[in-house]
C-alpha cells in the first residue's frame, strides 16, 4: 500500500474531467502532508514510464488522470486522460 493510495481513491471516484485541489486539501485526502518537494513542477510531472519510482505519479496516473502544479498556488489541477 503506498501513501498515496487514498488520492487515487479520491480521483477514481469524481465525476468530472478536470478538478483542482489545494496542497491542503491533498494532504487531508492523504492524511499526510506533503512533501517540500511538492513544491516543484518536477514532483508533479507526468510519465507513463512503467518503471518509474515515484509513487506519487502513479497514484494519479492509475487513476486516470494527469496532474499540474499551479505554480506560486500551492494548488494542483488533475485533468483526465482520454
Amino acid at each position: 500500500m503506498s501513501k498515496y493510495d487514498p488520492l487515487s481513491g479520491h480521483l477514481r471516484r469524481q465525476r468530472e474531467d478536470e478538478l483542482e485541489l489545494t496542497f491542503a486539501e491533498i494532504e487531508r485526502i492523504l492524511g499526510a502532508m506533503l512533501p517540500k518537494g511538492a513544491a516543484r513542477q518536477q514532483w508533479w510531472a507526468n510519465t507513463t514510464d512503467p518503471h518509474t519510482s515515484h509513487v506519487q505519479r502513479k497514484s494519479w496516473r492509475g487513476a486516470g488522470y494527469d496532474a499540474f502544479l499551479i505554480a506560486g498556488k500551492e494548488r494542483v489541477r488533475f485533468k483526465r486522460v482520454r
